[in-house]
């Protein structure tokens, strides 16, 4: 084995050993949760890679009123060491570059790299490689390269939804600790847990509000930036071969008309549908559940008010119940709703249903 591998292999299982032990105690990385440093050539800045960078982790957003982009892209090149290891400590961090090319940024990407991963990239069976947490507590590290400028472009526009998935991944993970931080209304969960057979959790500031048999809602009002959820569900659901994005929206609709009303009954929240605001569903799974989540930007039938709505569809086959959770947002004079639309995201995978609900001995 050579001394590069070996030094490689030391530097991943140290960095892995302070990440799994409760004894961390290096620094944060640096820098916004939504920036990401392109460490890259200056010279190939307006190459084809460093534009399909763009088009991938700057690509827009189109599912709010005013679009926005996945990232925000800073581009910087290498010239000192300590140039590198300022960058090596932002939150964000990509290093992209042609393998073999003569320039600071490809020499660092060759040292950060063993004998056999260069192999397997000259070879095509490999071009991004994640470095999480590595040298600070809280980062997303990325290694591109390739044997070409043009290589490395397709590669990386071929797997755009794998590349920007796994740095959502991290990003949905700080949200989730940034918004329980503070504190937490366990009180909410663990009710919901008890009565109802289900949890999600509760941010610090969220007032209850509607409860019923079926559904519950949650607040956070405040002057400038008014956020609400709520939780609906159904037993005995035995067949879900009609859930789809229709009735998702369906479903939605209607309990947005009979619980989320304006200053008047005349006034209820509906989905906006314009030729650039359409709802989109994607499924997941989280664990035994089948999920679906819906994006898109809710309406005030009647009223000039609207904003951004994050949909969960919960399906427990365990239990054959079906739950929908709906997070959304009032904020006109609050510019960049993207963050907030993320931090929906990371709230509603905390999601958890009771697998022996109803179950003979529950």
């Amino acid at each position: 084995m050579s001394s590069r591998r070996i030094a490689f292999l030391f530097i991943f299982i140290a960095g892995t050993c302070l990440i799994a032990c409760d004894g961390d105690y290096r620094s944060r990385a640096q820098g916004n949760t939504r920036e990401v440093f392109v460490v890259m050539d200056s010279t190939n800045w307006n190459g084809e890679a460093a534009e399909a960078i763009r088009n991938t982790f700057g690509a827009y957003q189109y599912h709010m009123l005013n679009p926005e982009q996945n990232y925000d892209l800073t581009f910087r090149d290498i010239h000192t060491n300590p140039q590198l290891e300022r960058l090596k400590g932002m939150k964000n961090v990509i290093f992209a570059g042609v393998l073999d090319d003569s320039s600071n940024v490809s020499r660092t990407i060759r040292g950060f790299l063993d004998e056999g991963v260069e192999a397997r990239v000259r070879n095509g069976e490999s071009f991004a490689f994640p470095i999480k947490d590595q040298w600070f507590k809280d980062q997303y590290a990325l290694i591109l390269t390739s044997t070409s400028d043009s290589e490395l472009a397709e590669k990386i526009i071929n797997s755009e939804r794998a590349l920007t998935a796994d740095i959502l991944q991290k990003e949905l993970q700080r949200w989730t600790y940034d918004v329980y931080e503070k504190k937490e209304q366990t009180q909410f969960s663990d009710s919901m847990w008890v009565k109802h057979g289900f949890k999600v959790r509760v941010q610090h500031d969220y007032v209850a509000r509607i409860d019923t048999t079926d559904f519950i809602s949650f607040r956070r009002n405040l002057e400038i930036n008014d956020r609400w959820f709520w939780l609906w569900w159904k037993d005995n659901v035995t067949d879900i071969s009609f859930l789809d994005n229709d009735w998702i929206n369906a479903t939605r609709d209607s309990l947005n008309q009979q619980y989320m009303k304006g200053s008047t009954i005349q006034k209820y929240i509906t989905t906006a549908r314009t030729d650039n605001l359409n709802p989109v569903t994607r499924g997941f799974q989280k664990g035994r559940l089948f999920a679906y989540e819906t994006q898109g930007w809710w309406d005030m039938v009647n009223a000039a008010m609207g904003g951004p709505f994050v949909n969960f569809t919960y399906y427990d086959p365990a239990t054959n119940r079906l739950f929908m959770i709906e997070y959304s947002q009032f904020a006109p004079s609050v510019r960049k709703k993207l963050p907030f639309i993320r931090q929906f995201r990371a709230m509603g995978r905390t999601f958890e249903s009771d697998s022996t609900w109803n179950q003979p001995g529950s």
